[in-house]
């Protein structure tokens, strides 16, 4: 089970675009490689990465939430952090 983040991130993502609150590394996966609304961007690869290293214990869960969160702003998609 994944350990849920100490604050959701809301992001508008999806179609039709819906406001989503992210809890955790696994959701906020998904949603990139799912939902984003942008491709091969440097945040959103970064993140990618990072949520990958966390899943596999390598990082804490607060360093995939930070990059979810830049990459959401690269996006234009964050809504509240």
């Amino acid at each position: 089970m994944q350990k849920p983040w100490s604050k959701p991130v809301v992001v508008i993502i999806g179609e039709p675009p819906v406001e989503t609150s992210i809890e955790t590394t696994q959701a906020a996966s998904w949603a990139m490689i799912e939902d984003w609304p942008i491709e091969d961007e440097p945040a959103l690869d970064k993140a990618l990465l990072i949520c990958a290293d966390v899943s596999k214990g390598k990082r804490p869960d607060e360093d995939a939430r930070q990059a979810f969160v830049a990459a959401a702003v690269e996006a234009g998609v964050l809504v509240r952090k």
